[in-house]
């Protein structure tokens, strides 16, 4: 049973056993402060299939211009503090605690967890990191400090999910920002579902490889 925020649990620890459990049932830790450890099941779920990523024009031309290099599972730990600092246009702040950059980084040692950056003349600017499960990817947060940058990283992740047959990204609650990605509102039930065929797929587990995504001509714009 969920309330209306969807909270489903309160307490718990964040080891990486009952995250991993967690995923699998749907749910994610959001920590707010004050109070004990929160777990949500929130209806509707934003997901993105992965067949469904929308990519601008400017977007495209970004890509096609190469201005950003991108890496893939070198800086998880930088990402995901990066992440921490940035301010949510949304309003929820952050809720990517101390306790929580030490867990994601369990994970990532573990080969659950993965990041993908974004670098300027050899600075970060943008990236994202998540959890991969099954065919399922739970994307977590992402933080962008250059023009387009997040969304390279993220445009850049669906299309390797999708060289390795990936069913979609959890992107958890509604943002603008993944609505222009293409990302869409599902039910409940729908996402539980999906999530559950998502599973009987074995799960690419490891430290992915930059070698395994796409050049930037196959990023092209879609309508």
């Amino acid at each position: 049973m969920t309330d209306a925020g969807g909270i489903i649990a309160i307490g718990g620890d964040l080891q990486p056993e009952r995250l991993l459990l967690a995923y699998r049932s749907g749910i994610f830790p959001w920590p707010h402060e004050k109070l004990p450890l929160l777990w949500f099941c929130p209806d509707p779920r934003m997901v993105l299939p992965i067949n469904e990523l929308h990519i601008s024009r400017s977007l495209a031309k970004t890509l096609k211009q190469q201005r950003f290099q991108v890496t893939i599972d070198q800086a998880f730990n930088t990402v995901i503090r990066h992440c921490a600092l940035i301010p949510r246009k949304e309003g929820y702040g952050t809720w990517i605690t101390r306790d929580m950059i030490h867990a994601y980084n369990q994970l990532h040692s573990m080969g659950f967890a993965h990041s993908v950056e974004v670098w300027q003349n050899n600075t970060i600017v943008g990236g994202l990191y998540g959890i991969s499960l099954g065919a399922a990817f739970f994307g977590e947060s992402m933080f962008s400090l250059a023009t387009n940058a997040s969304k390279v990283a993220f445009a850049t992740l669906v299309k390797l999910l999708a060289r390795h047959k990936f069913h979609f990204v959890d992107c958890q609650v509604h943002t603008y920002h993944l609505e222009s990605l293409g990302a869409q509102e599902w039910p409940r039930e729908r996402f539980l579902d999906a999530l559950n065929q998502a599973l009987t797929v074995p799960t690419l587990r490891g430290k992915w490889s930059i070698s395994d995504s796409p050049e930037p001509n196959e990023l092209r714009a879609t309508i």
